[in-house]
C-alpha cells in the first residue's frame, strides 16, 4: 500500500516516521519527501493493518493525518512523462551539457535505427554527423536557430531548447527533430484550414455540374491532372477540391504560382536547397514543397510560365519521383501528385518551342476544362448573391441586396475576368455604397453593353425599343442553357405563358 503522511514541518520528523515503520519490520520500497508530505510505499501494509499503523504514526509529534494514495507523485510524473514522450510523433532527445543522450522517445529510437540501451549515453555528434554544429550548440548554450541535420541518412530540421539549473547554468537541452513531411502537414493545415471540397464550387448550371462530376471521378485517380481555363475561373479552387476528394486528402497540399517568382526562387521553393547553396541561404539548407508535401499534392499554377530549365527538372521528377536540391548532390525521392493549371494554350506553346512536348504528355494524363462565366449565365446571380453575403460579412456591413436593374446589368456583362471579377465588383460595391440596396451605378461595370438599334449608330431610339432589345438579348443568352420555356420561366421566376409569348415574339427557338 502507498500512504501519504501529512505533517507539521519540523527537523527529524521524517526520520521518526520511518523509524516507526522499521520498528514494525515493514519493508519500505519507496519514499518521497515533499514537505509537508511524506509519501511511503510499503507492500506489506493492507487495509486491515492500516488503522493500527495510522494510530502508531499519529503518536509521532507533528503528524496530522495518514491516508492511502493510489500512486506516489514521483512515479506518477514519470509515468505521465513517459506516456507524453511516447505519444509524440517527432523524435525527441534529452541531452546533458556535454551533448550525450540521457533520454529519448520511441520516435527518436526509431529514427536513429538503434535500440534504447545503445542510444542512451551516445554523443549527439555521432548521430547528426556534424561535430562542428554540436560544438556550436554546446558553446552557445544550445541557443542556435533552427537548422537542418541528417540522422541515419534522413534530413531533419533540428530545434533545441536549453535546460537551466538554479543560477541559470545550462544543464543540457531538449532536442527535437522535425521531418520535412511532418512540417509540411502542419504548414498545409495552417494554409488550407478552410479549403473545402466540391461543395465550395458554387453554381448549378449544366456546365458546372458536369465539371464537378468529371472532377470527382478524376480526383480518385492517382495521376497528374491538368486544369485549363481562363483567368479567374477558379482553377485553384478546383485543385483544392480534387485533393480533398482524393486518397491523399489527409496529406499536405501546397500551391506554387510559376508566374509569380523568378526562375531561381521558383526552383528553391519547389525543390529546396542544400547548405551553402547561395548567399543568404538558411543554415543547413531548406526543404522545398516537394519534400514538405511528401504523400500529398503540389499544385503548380500558371505552369505555362515555367522556364525551360525548370520544365526539364520537373519532367525528371515526374519520370521517377526523384530530384536534387539546389546546390545539393543527394538524390531525394518523394511521393507527390502534381496538379497543374494554365490559362494558356500549351499545344500552341509546344508548336512555338516555348513548352516541352514530353512534359505536356506527363502533365496532361487527366484533363479538366473550366468553362468561363459568360458560358454559364445561369450561375451569375447565384454567385453574386453568395459573394454579396460574404462581402457584407467581411466588411461588417448589414445584409444588402441587389436591385433588379443591377441583376439585369450583371447578366448583360461579358465578365472578361470571370468569377474573380464578379467577386471583386461586389466587394467594391459593398465597401463603397452607403445604402443597403446596390444599384447599377454602384457596380461600376465598365463593360455593360447598351443594345444597339439598327440605323441609329448605337443610340437608344425609344425606351420601349431599348427594353425590348435588352429582353431579347437576355432571353437568347439564357435559352442556350435552359432550352425550354418552362425551364427558362422557372429560372427567371415568371410564368410559363409569359416566357412562351416572348420567345415567339422574338423568334427564339
Amino acid at each position: 500500500m502507498r500512504i501519504d503522511v501529512f505533517f507539521s514541518d519540523r527537523v527529524g520528523i521524517a526520520q521518526e516516521v520511518l523509524a516507526e515503520l522499521a520498528r514494525r519490520s515493514l519493508n519500505v520500497t519507496a519514499v518521497e519527501v515533499d514537505p509537508p508530505h511524506i509519501f511511503i510505499e510499503a507492500p506489506a501494509v493492507d487495509q486491515a493493518s492500516l488503522e493500527e499503523l495510522r494510530g502508531q504514526l499519529m503518536s509521532v509529534s507533528g503528524v496530522r493525518s495518514v491516508e492511502p494514495v493510489g500512486m506516489l507523485p514521483g512515479a506518477q510524473r514519470r509515468l505521465y512523462l513517459d506516456t507524453l514522450l511516447a505519444s509524440q510523433p517527432d523524435p525527441i532527445f534529452a541531452v546533458d551539457e556535454a551533448g550525450r543522450v540521457v533520454l529519448a522517445n520511441n520516435a527518436a529510437i526509431g529514427a536513429c535505427g538503434m535500440d534504447e540501451t545503445r542510444l542512451i549515453g551516445t554523443p549527439m555528434q555521432e548521430l547528426i554527423g556534424n561535430p562542428e554544429l554540436l560544438r556550436e550548440l554546446v558553446d552557445g548554450g544550445y541557443h542556435l536557430p533552427v537548422c537542418e541535420v541528417v540522422v541515419n541518412g534522413e534530413p531533419y530540421m533540428l530545434e533545441t531548447m536549453p535546460l537551466h539549473e538554479a543560477g541559470d547554468r545550462v544543464a543540457g537541452a531538449v532536442m527535437t527533430l522535425h521531418a520535412p513531411s511532418r512540417m509540411g502537414e502542419r504548414l498545409s493545415a495552417l494554409q488550407n484550414y478552410d479549403a473545402g471540397g466540391f461543395d465550395t464550387i458554387l453554381g448549378n448550371s449544366a456546365g458546372i455540374e458536369q465539371l464537378k462530376q468529371r472532377a470527382a471521378r478524376m480526383a480518385m485517380v492517382d495521376a497528374p491532372l491538368l486544369i485549363t481555363g481562363e483567368t479567374g475561373t477558379g482553377k485553384e479552387l478546383l485543385a483544392h477540391a480534387c485533393h480533398a476528394g482524393s486518397s491523399r486528402r489527409s496529406q499536405p497540399f501546397f500551391a506554387l504560382n510559376c508566374a509569380a517568382l523568378p526562375e531561381s526562387l521558383a526552383e528553391s521553393e519547389l525543390f529546396g536547397y542544400a547548405a551553402g547553396a547561395f548567399t543568404g541561404a538558411l543554415r543547413g539548407g531548406k526543404p522545398g514543397l516537394l519534400e514538405l508535401a511528401d504523400g500529398g499534392t503540389v499544385f503548380l499554377d500558371e505552369i505555362g510560365e515555367m522556364s525551360p530549365y525548370l520544365q526539364a527538372k520537373l519532367l525528371r521528377f515526374l519520370n521517377d519521383g526523384s530530384f536534387r536540391r539546389v546546390g545539393g548532390d543527394r538524390e531525394v525521392r518523394t511521393n507527390v501528385r502534381i496538379i497543374s493549371a494554365t490559362h494558356r494554350a500549351l499545344e500552341d506553346m509546344v508548336s512555338s518551342g516555348h513548352f516541352r512536348q514530353d512534359l505536356l504528355f506527363r502533365l496532361n494524363v487527366l484533363n479538366l476544362q473550366v468553362p468561363p462565366l459568360r458560358e454559364r449565365p445561369g450561375d451569375i446571380l447565384p454567385l453574386a448573391h453568395a459573394f454579396l453575403s460574404r462581402a457584407c460579412a467581411q466588411a461588417s456591413r448589414p445584409p444588402m441586396r441587389l436591385s433588379q436593374a443591377a441583376c439585369a446589368a450583371m447578366l448583360a456583362n461579358p465578365w472578361v475576368g470571370n468569377v474573380r471579377q464578379l467577386q471583386n465588383v461586389l466587394f467594391r460595391a459593398v465597401t463603397m455604397t452607403e445604402r443597403n440596396i446596390i444599384n447599377v451605378e454602384d457596380l461600376e461595370l465598365a463593360h455593360v453593353a447598351t443594345p444597339a438599334l439598327p440605323g441609329d449608330g448605337g443610340e437608344v431610339a425609344t425606351l420601349e425599343q431599348a427594353v425590348a432589345d435588352f429582353e431579347k438579348n437576355l432571353l437568347q443568352r439564357l435559352y442556350k442553357e435552359f432550352p425550354s420555356s418552362r425551364r427558362l420561366a422557372k429560372r427567371l421566376g415568371t410564368s410559363h405563358s409569359a416566357i412562351a409569348n416572348r420567345l415567339r415574339r422574338y423568334g427564339i427557338s
